[in-house]
Order: C-alpha cells, then structure tokens, then sequence
C-alpha cells in the first residue's frame, strides 16, 4: 500500500539470472520500504544463505498484482533462471478493495511464472502470507477487524494455491501481529516493518529454504 503523498521506490533486475542467484517478488514489503536496503528480509535472508546473496529484486511500494505482472513483463527477465525465488503479494489488492476472484486470478498467474524463474522447480519457490498491517499505527481510526479479516481472506487464497502448485508456504502473518505490542518491529513510517520484523520473518523463513534447497 502507499501512504498518500509518499514517494516510491523500485529495484528491478540489471544482470541476469543463471540459475543460481535469488529473486524476489513482491511489493513494498520486498524491497523494505522505509528501512536500508540491507535490513529488508531478500537482503537478510541472502546474507544467510551466504550463495544467495545481492538478490534480484521486482517489487514496489503500492503494488497490486496486476502491477506486479506488468512489471515483470516489462523488465525483461523473462526466460531467466534462479535459484531460489520469494512471492509476497496482495496488500494492496487488499487496501484498494479489490475483488478476491481476480487476486486468485492474477496470483495463480504470478505463481506459474515464479516456477518458471525457478526452472520448473517448485522446491525452490517461496510464497510468504501477507502481513497484517492492521496492528500498525497508521492504521489507528479504521476497522482493525476488517482489516485483519480481510487480509485471512487474501492468505487463505494464496496459501490455497501454493499448496495445489506444491510450493512451500511461509505464515509470517502472526509475527507480524506482534508489532501490536512492540512499537521497534514497525519502521518509522509507523507502517512498515523495521529490519528486526524482516529479521524475524527471515528466522521462519531460512530453515525451509535451506530444508527445500537439498531437495
């Protein structure tokens, strides 16, 4: 999502991928908006893979899948290989009010081409559930509840298709809850995640990564 009147950024792929490098999908919660580049969860977790490191990034504050397909189609890194790829997408089909049915639409086509990047490997594709912003200060004076409910909504349609694809599936909606209580995993935005959150989402992130990479 895009709080009104701030800027954006964006990290699209400059080399290409051989098969061996990390690419990450997504949206402001990819590229780490409002924290160093380092402490966004792509750069945190490459750091610990220590192989994986400078991944490729395609994401960018504000994104819709829909936004996200035109991107990549537009980046021209089609038909490049990695090997290992991130998908974290929704929030915003989420924020603006977008139709479920299309999410799933778009989601399942953002999924194939994840795959795809991963040469057809789905033991190396990731998909992370999107986080619940609702616990965030910026979100103080709107329905919490809705919010929260709405997001269980859009995970439950990309968990289901991660796991008809039979791409491993990462739940760091409720570490992301805890920014309810605990104001230094929120960036200074008092929307984003700081690098601690991405460093705990990068704890439940890393053993299946590493468990699926021998497979």
């Amino acid at each position: 999502m895009t709080e009104p009147g701030k800027d954006t950024t964006v990290n699209t792929p400059t080399t290409a991928g051989n098969g061996s490098g990390y690419l990450a999908l997504g949206d402001s919660y990819t590229i780490g908006e409002s924290v160093l580049p380092a402490n966004s969860f792509p750069y945190q977790l490459g750091a610990q893979l220590k192989a994986f490191e400078n991944p490729v990034i395609i994401a960018r504050t504000g994104w819709t899948t829909d936004e996200l397909l035109a991107a990549i189609n537009a980046s021209g890194s089609k038909g490049k290989k990695f090997g290992i790829v991130t998908l974290l997408i929704g929030v915003n089909n989420q924020y603006r009010g977008y139709s479920k049915e299309t999410y799933r639409a778009e989601f399942i086509k953002l999924l194939n081409i994840a795959i795809d990047y991963a040469a057809g490997n789905v033991q190396h594709v990731f998909v992370l559930s999107i986080p619940d912003w609702g616990v965030t200060p910026f979100a103080q004076g709107r329905d919490r509840w809705q919010i929260s409910a709405e997001i269980d909504q859009f995970n439950y349609i990309n968990k289901q298709e991660a796991d008809r694809a039979g791409v491993a599936y990462v739940n760091i909606t409720p570490i992301s809850k805890k920014a309810a209580n605990d104001a230094s995993l929120t960036a200074d935005d008092e929307l984003h995640p700081s690098g601690k959150m991405y460093r705990l989402w990068v704890d439940a992130l890393l053993p299946i990564v590493k468990q699926h990479l021998n497979k």
